[in-house]
């Protein structure tokens, strides 16, 4: 018997952005690489750094790349990956932030939890620091922002508390 909940909402990596997020990072990468062989600079320091920076932005590239492959999955139980990790499970979720100043991912909003999460990251599409979680970057923004709407109203409706009838 299947006990996992139903998917309610998906938010996937728009393709053209998936791809020019890889290939900028990538050539990034390739470019520092290159200026640190062809034209070192004297201090090792900096050499170092390019080298570090060089190789780091490659790394973000890939991970970004497979990271895009995957989905974020609105289930009635929280958010969560396509392979059932959780990103932020609704009984610890606080609230849903899409203000225009919040430190969010472009085209995506902020999460706040309850208790603090271990540190994760999928490039491009999600990460979670302490009891911050954003969600978005390359995704498309349509897919976010109605996955967000749908979590802020079940946050509420979870948090409702009963009414209670009053004579006036």
């Amino acid at each position: 018997m299947n006990t996992t909940p139903e998917t309610l909402f998906e938010i996937q990596a728009s393709e053209p952005r998936r791809i020019f997020g890889s290939v900028v990072l990538g050539l990034l990468g390739t470019l520092l690489i290159y200026t640190a062989l062809a034209t070192p600079p004297r201090d090792f320091i900096f050499l170092l750094l390019l080298f570090v920076v060089g190789i780091v932005s490659l790394v973000a590239a890939v991970r970004g790349w497979r990271a895009g492959a995957r989905r974020i999955v609105l289930r009635s139980d929280g958010l969560f990956d396509d392979l059932g990790a959780p990103i932020a499970p609704l009984d610890e979720i606080a609230s849903v932030d899409r203000s225009l100043f919040a430190v969010k991912p472009a085209r995506g909003f902020l999460v706040r939890l309850r208790d603090p999460a271990p540190r994760a990251w999928q490039p491009g599409m999600w990460w979670r620091v302490r009891r911050h979680v954003g969600i978005g970057g390359v995704t498309n923004g349509s897919q976010t922002k109605i996955v967000a709407d749908a979590l802020s109203m079940m946050v509420a409706d979870r948090d409702k508390a009963p009414e209670t009838l009053t004579d006036e």
